[in-house]
């Protein structure tokens, strides 16, 4: 459907976007999506199954850690049906309303992995920092509260979004340049002033993830100052080891995610293919990478996917 001068007509689709000038090849960029997809649901459902039936992985670690699993999935499954049927089936047609609700769960479920990660980070603070203290500052129930506090926080801030853009008419143009819906691609198309939209997103990015990110670095500088003031240096590197698998998925969703943000708001001249590729990797590589880290780095959890498996 193409675009049109008249301001009155409002499309009734979006048209998703693969990679363009790629058309040709599509089908052959499905083998290694599909291979992403049933990586990250298998790794991600795997790691959620082993902590809910361990009672002994029933701690604020890997709870936080199964929360983690279940947004991956989360992201995975409202991204990659329409990513595959755009490369297998050239099906690049979405509803205005099936398209603000992918939206609206693209960036709830990035919200909430911004505060899974932030909570993890505090997990680890307290570990090292305050040992001792540990069991009784994070009890079952507290470290329940908080994964609630978590997805509400994410569902309440993205709520405004599809009634925002629900609002508007969209006559100026109809191909969104993603494989998916964001609120950002989507604002642009339409013919009103779109400054609340904009506002309002910027403000929700800074005061969630922006936030988010600053408080896990400030627990770090915390972390590491602790570590550093450890007369043992054997005793450091065991601590710091404990944070580095948490280290790698914050780097793997803060990273792209940044970068796709200021390329988005201020990198008009930036390459179309860049923008394209900077989202698939901030939102499919760590529900991929996430499991598999995890996996290596946690001892414990990686005895028990072994001992289930052998049963």
């Amino acid at each position: 459907m193409s675009s049109v001068n008249d301001s009155k007509f409002t499309h009734a689709l979006f048209l998703l976007t693969g990679m363009p000038g790629q058309e040709d090849i599509h089908l052959w960029f499905s083998a290694p999506f599909c291979l992403i997809y049933a990586v990250s649901i298998a790794g991600n459902s795997v790691i959620t199954l082993i902590i809910k039936i361990d009672q002994t992985l029933h701690e604020p670690m890997y709870i936080f850690l199964s929360v983690l699993a279940i947004t991956d999935i989360g992201i995975s499954v409202a991204t990659m049906p329409t990513i595959l049927g755009i490369f297998l089936f050239n099906s690049r047609e979405i509803s205005l309303d099936a398209c603000f609700a992918q939206l609206f769960f693209i960036h709830s479920l990035q919200c909430i992995e911004s505060a899974v990660l932030l909570l993890m980070a505090f997990d680890r603070l307290i570990a090292i920092c305050n040992p001792l203290r540990y069991a009784s500052i994070l009890t079952l129930p507290r470290t329940a509260i908080l994964g609630l506090v978590c997805v509400l926080r994410g569902m309440a801030s993205m709520l405004p979004l599809p009634f925002l853009l629900k609002r508007f008419q969209y006559c100026q143009s109809n191909v969104l340049s993603h494989s998916y819906c964001l609120h950002q691609e989507v604002m642009k198309l339409a013919c009103a002033d779109i400054r609340v939209n904009s506002v309002y997103g910027l403000a929700v990015t800074i005061l969630t993830v922006g936030l988010d990110s600053l408080l896990i670095l400030l627990s770090y500088v915390m972390i590491l100052r602790t570590v550093l003031s450890v007369a043992s240096r054997m005793e450091s590197l065991k601590a710091l080891n404990t944070c580095i698998s948490h280290l790698c998925a914050v780097l793997l969703f803060y990273t792209p995610e940044i970068g796709l943000s200021l390329v988005h708001r201020f990198g008009n001249d930036s390459s179309h293919l860049l923008q394209i590729l900077l989202g698939y990797v901030s939102l499919l590589i760590p529900p991929l990478m996430n499991p598999i880290i995890y996996s290596i780095k946690s001892k414990q959890l990686r005895a028990r996917i072994i001992r289930v498996f052998i049963k």
